[in-house]
């Protein structure tokens, strides 16, 4: 019996041991947030060195980089799970659902760089054992990595911390990198639209916090919001995924999150929860139309900064829970998508806010007035205070013009800056080995108009015509744009000259484009085989 008692003994140490090999404590691994009691946020090297930290630390986590910023920084990119590296490749044949987590898009808008970095930290510490049995993480903290680097103490002013200053919201360029997804001005911008395509991930998630309105919530968050959208998708995020991480926060944190909104009722004009923009130029959109899970959250501006970042901490956890409980099913729609063809289908050029059926119960907030101890300046603090108010909420747009979507088409190789576009998104295409007479559709640009104040360093145009049958000699080399593909939605979005965030709208084809003259990219009701 004493000889039993001691291997028993034996062996409940021997496992405890081994389970302190494979769960390291990293308790001495923090944040820049964390160590500064959250009155700073990470730096560029700082970031760097606590992924390398991370990866040094299991070999479930793999180090690697995805571009560069315009001042030629890294991009760097953690791979997490149960792959022996990091290259797409290996990943993709992993066949468990690849998630890519994205924060500091907005270099000022920091909570979720200091939080994904907590979260890969807490699983190599045990937190979360079951997520890689399914699951596939990518992680970039610190997507703006330029803009993370200028830091002010006058950066985002209200928002309560870091106090320590944090970086601005736009690149090195001058860009707004979440109004760069479809025109790729940005070479951190092509880097993503690489890594997505590279990649390939069924979910992305990306990192933000608010602006404006003073409401009760922690966090906001939203689904991608382009009518295009696969309704499948839209449908699993609206009626099960987000319903049941709203549940799953409120019953373990006592937190409130809902749909993103802002609310500016005043005088005459009637409180209404209005979401922000429909237009793929956004991340969360972008994604939409490439047939993925685009997820937005928005941690509360005048929640103080460590609430900001648990309150990202806490959404990315749920996702991630509600990702692994139904790997099968959300893989399963990103299959479908792709395998659906749009080919003639009335997508939309033009949409407009839907305003809800009924009006809904928002809670709104109240603030506190503080002063930031170094500049005096008035810094808002959200108050532990929720006030119903029943209204509209526009929380998702409809069409009010459409186009029937055509089965390719075909761009001229003169058009060079087109196509660099087009591969950069990951579109196939591929050129007509010679020269063919081909029934198209012509579009007759009637008039045109420029916007006289430059948006992101380009002033956006809109034509209007409208399109003519017409049999033309096609010459060798245009380039032929299936419509039929996993990005045919995306590409439709891009070549169609009416569409209100595609190359015609961001100026890039300002020197093909004159009223009375004929658009130079062509389209087709028919396949074509090049």
């Amino acid at each position: 019996m004493q000889s039993l008692v001691r291997w028993a003994c034996l062996a409940v140490f021997s496992a405890g041991a081994a389970a302190a090999q494979q769960t390291p404590d990293l308790s001495h691994l923090q944040t820049t947030a964390e160590a500064t009691d959250f009155v700073e946020t990470s730096r560029y090297d700082e970031v760097v060195d606590m992924m390398r930290a991370l990866a040094e630390a299991s070999p479930h986590v793999h180090l690697t980089s995805f571009g560069e910023t315009s001042e030629g920084r890294t991009l760097p990119l953690l791979v997490v799970g149960d792959v022996p590296d990091a290259d797409p490749e290996t990943v993709r044949a992993s066949g468990k659902l690849r998630v890519y987590l994205q924060g500091n898009i907005h270099g000022g808008e920091v909570p979720g760089k200091e939080a994904v970095l907590m979260l890969v930290r807490d699983w190599i510490e045990g937190a979360y054992p079951d997520w890689t049995d399914r699951l596939v993480l990518l992680v970039a903290p610190i997507y703006n990595a330029d803009g993370n680097e200028q830091v002010a103490l006058t950066n985002r002013p209200r928002q309560h911390g870091p106090v320590g200053g944090m970086g601005r919201r736009p690149n090195a360029m001058g860009l707004d990198l979440n109004r760069d997804h479809m025109k790729l001005d940005s070479p951190e911008a092509r880097s993503l639209a690489r890594l997505l395509t590279e990649y390939d991930p069924e979910i992305g998630v990306d990192l933000h916090t608010t602006n404006g309105t003073r409401h009760a919530y922690h966090l906001t968050y939203s689904p991608p919001l382009h009518p295009d959208t696969p309704r499948s998708i839209d449908d699993l995020l609206r009626e099960n995924w987000f319903p049941w991480l709203t549940a799953e926060v409120r019953a373990k944190r006592s937190w409130d999150y809902y749909y993103y909104g802002n609310s500016f009722g005043r005088g005459d004009v009637e409180p209404a929860w209005r979401t922000f923009d429909h237009r793929p130029r956004f991340n969360n959109n972008y994604l939409g139309l490439r047939n993925r899970f685009g997820i937005l959250s928005e941690a509360y501006a005048y929640a103080t900064f460590r609430d900001r970042v648990y309150a990202t901490l806490y959404f990315v956890e749920e996702v991630l829970n509600y990702a692994h409980a139904h790997a099968e099913r959300i893989a399963g729609t990103v299959r479908d998508a792709d395998a659906t063809s749009v080919v003639g289908e009335a997508l939309t050029v033009r949409s407009r806010p839907r305003r809800s059926t009924e009006r809904v119960t928002i809670l709104m907030g109240e603030v506190d007035e503080e002063r930031h101890p170094e500049t005096g300046e008035v810094m808002l603090r959200r108050r532990d205070v929720s006030n119903p108010v029943e209204m509209y909420e526009y929380g998702s747009f409809e069409a009010v013009e459409t186009e029937v979507a055509p089965a390719a088409y075909l761009v001229p190789p003169e058009l060079s800056d087109v196509l660099d576009r087009l591969r950069a998104h990951g579109v196939r295409m591929q050129p007509l080995e010679g020269a063919r007479s081909l029934e198209v559709e012509v579009f007759r640009v009637d008039s045109t108009s420029v916007s006289e104040r430059a948006f992101q360093n380009r002033n956006e145009r809109e034509v209007q015509g409208a399109y003519r049958p017409e049999v033309r000699s096609i010459e060798a080399g245009t380039f032929v744009v299936p419509v039929d593909q996993p990005l045919g939605r995306l590409a439709f979005h891009l070549l169609e000259p009416r569409a209100d965030d595609g190359f015609v709208n961001w100026a890039i084809l300002d020197d093909w484009i004159q009223t009375g003259a004929d658009f130079p990219i062509v389209r087709s009701r028919v396949p074509i085989d090049p």
